[in-house]
């Protein structure tokens, strides 16, 4: 029989109180709903101040916060769009205690709307008029005596400077013949961290610097209802094919990769070795001490079998905790407890210690992982991105593996992050706060800490007869050329137990378009098979895979047909990624978006949220309607 949110809330907050009485924790619950609406605020952030406890609201507003120790607590909760709220709350071992809370959405603001009325008869002064409860940067000019303010008066879209922050840039994917190319090639990615960056961004009431957003990580920072693999392959591919909602003449191809889960229990025991950046850079409150609660949340879940070393780098690199049992936690804990940050960066050498800790404790049958957390700023010794992504390189034969945990801002150097962490067979991800960290180091941790396959590479090639061209969505920096497919030389992308792949193509069919390709070409006619003509298959993908203890490759093909289906009719994964992808496109105003508004955005993913356990597709919700308020209609306007 299946239980209901509520009653299942209900349940389990009766359980803990049961277990936690006997060891002097009580339980924090509550429910969280818009102040005029009253309607249930999805999604929203709700911390216990001064520790590292948390939780996310579900889809009726409700959150559950457990193991607290009996004692009084600010307990605050935030969600983009709306005023953050906070509540003292005392907390009795065996008991629960109730925080409700009600949010100020910023677009209901009642004195914004009373401004709105009243902007038809202000008088001129010269000066623009900030807009209370939004973005410094956004101003609407006074009326002119005797002018009337158009109803919807929106300011000019404007990126953020990246500053001294660094960003590769994105050179945005084009469009292909499949006569001339009728191959795709490219690593995959599980990286998320632009997701947790862009809405660091959005948050602060700024738009991304446009090399900030890479849509292919915006999209993949969801879970998707993928089925499980089956068979001797730990993955399975899904497909799908609908209207492309942005440009209803195209359709939409939308391959999904689902690797094989792992239960945390029966992950291998671990070799880990925490990399932590303790410069002077690190002394902000979402630096260094974001980032020790983070890892206070990793120590909690280890086992006896599995061992952690610390290693710390400032002016120089250290040992400040050998490999230790996870049975000794509180050494752990006191470990990191100590931690202050000063001095300048010596990245290059703390990554050398690191290595040689790991393998000097190597476990044959185990998880051998360096978890890097810093900024990103190096600047003692060996720190360009060319210098760094060499010394990962010669490293990655040793079979450890390299997991990058970004923090901050104002110097954030995304770009030689993504870099190391692509190069040392690992993932990269942005934490900017503890719901973020709870999400990368509780929820997903055996996709974190467990790699089941490495240079994966996925390759799609198009029937000629059916598909006359196509683009890839994101993924620009992942590129391979097509013989690289078939190399098992070619260094590529991991992916770790649990996580999930997704990739987007844009694709006009044949029957829609001129069997020109252009220009004749004088040697070429290009031609199609008579087979592919009398095939119903839109394209082929192939996933090309290495088990992280072997050199050989092994190959899973599945051929896409279309059915003509609808967008609204499409399943929910479907229109959920297709709406992230609208919003990326549109955060770097590309020129590829077609029709794309956040309107429509907001409206798909509202509607695909589908179960949403977590309630990171509420929040992205709420991120766009924020998003909306820093968007123009007329941007980019060419």
């Amino acid at each position: 029989m299946k239980i209901t949110t509520w009653a299942g809330t209900m349940l389990a907050i009766i359980l803990f109180a049961i277990i936690s009485s006997a060891d002097g924790t009580g339980t924090i619950s509550g429910r969280v709903l818009d102040a005029y609406s009253q309607q249930p605020l999805a999604g929203a952030t709700v911390v216990v101040e001064g520790t590292h406890l948390g939780a996310r609201t579900g889809s009726d507003g409700t959150y559950t916060i457990v193991n607290v120790p009996a004692g009084v607590y600010t307990v605050r909760v935030e969600t983009v769009g709306a005023m953050a709220a906070k509540q003292r709350v005392t907390v009795v071992a065996g008991r629960t205690a109730t925080a409700d809370f009600q949010l100020m959405r910023l677009r209901e603001n009642p004195a914004e709307a009373k401004d709105e009325a009243r902007l038809e008869k202000v008088q001129p002064t010269g000066e623009p008029e900030p807009i209370e409860g939004r973005s410094q940067m956004m101003y609407r000019p006074r009326a002119g005596k005797g002018d009337r303010m158009p109803e919807c008066y929106s300011p000019p879209m404007a990126w953020a400077s990246p500053g001294f922050e660094s960003y590769d840039p994105i050179d945005e994917n084009g469009w292909f013949s499949t006569r001339e190319k009728p191959l795709s090639t490219f690593s995959v990615d599980v990286d998320a961290a632009s997701y947790g960056n862009v809405r660091r961004f959005i948050t602060q009431g700024q738009l991304p610097p446009l090399d900030a957003v890479r849509v292919e990580e915006l999209i993949n920072y969801f879970d998707y209802d993928y089925p499980d693999p089956r068979g001797r392959h730990p993955f399975s591919i899904t497909s799908e094919v609908a209207e492309c909602p942005w440009n209803r003449e195209n359709k939409l191809v939308h391959i999904g990769l689902q690797g094989k889960r792992v239960v945390s229990e029966e992950l291998p025991p671990s070799n880990l070795v925490f990399l932590i950046d303790v410069s002077g850079s690190m002394n902000q409150p979402n630096k260094l001490p974001l980032l020790k609660s983070s890892f206070r949340l990793l120590v909690d879940q280890l086992r006896g079998q599995d061992r952690v070393a610390i290693v710390v780098y400032a002016g120089a690199a250290g040992l400040v905790l050998p490999s230790t049992s996870g049975c000794h936690k509180d050494r752990i804990l006191c470990a990191i407890d100590r931690l202050h940050a000063g001095g300048s960066t010596a990245g290059g050498a703390g990554i050398r210690l690191a290595y040689r800790v790991a393998e000097e404790n190597f476990l044959e049958d185990g998880n051998n992982r360096i978890i890097l957390a810093t900024d990103g700023d190096f600047n003692v010794g060996m720190s360009s991105d060319g210098d760094m992504v060499r010394l990962i390189e010669e490293k990655r034969s040793s079979g450890v593996f390299l997991t990058v945990l970004g923090f901050g801002e104002g110097n954030l150097k995304d770009s030689k992050m993504e870099k190391i962490a692509d190069k040392g067979n690992g993932h990269y991800a942005y934490i900017d706060n503890i719901i973020e960290a709870k999400k990368v180091l509780i929820n997903e941790m055996g996709a974190t800490l467990l790699t089941i396959a490495k240079d994966v590479k996925l390759q799609v090639e198009f029937n000629p007869a059916r598909v006359a061209s196509y683009r890839l969505i994101g993924y620009e920096n992942r590129i391979l050329q097509d013989r690289d497919f078939d190399d098992d030389t070619k260094d590529a992308g991991e992916i770790g137990a649990g996580h999930s792949v997704t990739a987007l193509y844009e694709i006009t069919l044949a029957e829609r378009q001129d069997d020109r390709t252009g220009r004749p070409l004088k040697y070429s006619d290009m031609s199609v098979r008579d087979g592919a003509r009398r095939s119903s298959e839109l394209l082929t993908v192939s996933f090309r895979y290495k088990p992280p203890t072997e050199s050989e490759s092994r190959l899973l093909s599945v051929a896409v047909k279309d059915r003509n289906t609808r967008f609204a009719d499409a399943s929910d994964d479907f229109r959920f990624s297709a709406a992230v992808a609208q919003f990326g496109m549109i955060l770097r105003d590309s020129p590829q978006r077609g029709d794309a508004t956040m309107a429509q955005v907001i409206a798909t993913a509202r509607s695909a949220r589908g179960e949403d356990l977590h309630g990171y597709r509420a929040e992205f919700v709420n991120l766009a309607e924020m998003a909306e308020m820093l968007v123009t209609p007329t941007v980019g306007a060419r």
